[in-house]
């Protein structure tokens, strides 16, 4: 995350149009993911909405919907007239850990390819591991930390 002399950031967001995801969510997760890595930190200035427009040939309101997810999921604070800054954060693994999880992930992918997944088969496949693991995960937490009474 680069910020000029004048406090703007210069995040740059991409958009894959053969993704399937919808524009406002790709930027929703172009955030998150800087958050993630530890690009993104508390308090840094996202781009403002003219910019992105004028960046990404986009209809503004698909750039304040964003924004809106953002603030909703409680990452992003709008300051009216100033800008949209990030707020809190997410989990972020140190910079020594992600590169060490990024080596064994790339050997896997070329496990995966080896093994005649295309990039559709690797998501699936990584999708379905993550959907497993947070449904094992929902039913491992005792009751009264998902909010629920529990059992006395």
């Amino acid at each position: 995350m680069e910020v000029d002399k004048d406090g703007v950031s210069r995040i740059r967001f991409v958009l894959d149009a053969a993704s399937g995801v919808p524009t406002y969510l790709q930027l929703v997760h172009q955030v998150e993911q800087g958050l993630r890595l530890g690009v993104l930190r508390d308090g840094d200035q996202l781009p403002r909405i003219k910019d992105v427009v004028a960046a990404l040939a986009i209809n503004p309101n698909t750039v304040q919907k964003a924004y809106r997810e953002l603030t909703a999921r409680g990452i992003v604070t709008t300051q009216q007239g100033v800008g949209s800054f990030v707020q809190g954060t997410l989990p972020v693994v140190d910079l020594a850990g992600q590169a060490a999880l990024r080596r064994r992930l790339v050997g896997w992918v070329r496990a995966a390819r080896e093994a005649g997944l295309d990039h559709g088969g690797i998501a699936a496949l990584v999708n379905s591991v993550l959907q497993e693991e947070s449904r094992e995960e929902t039913a491992a937490t005792p009751a009264l930390r998902r909010g629920g009474r529990g059992v006395a």
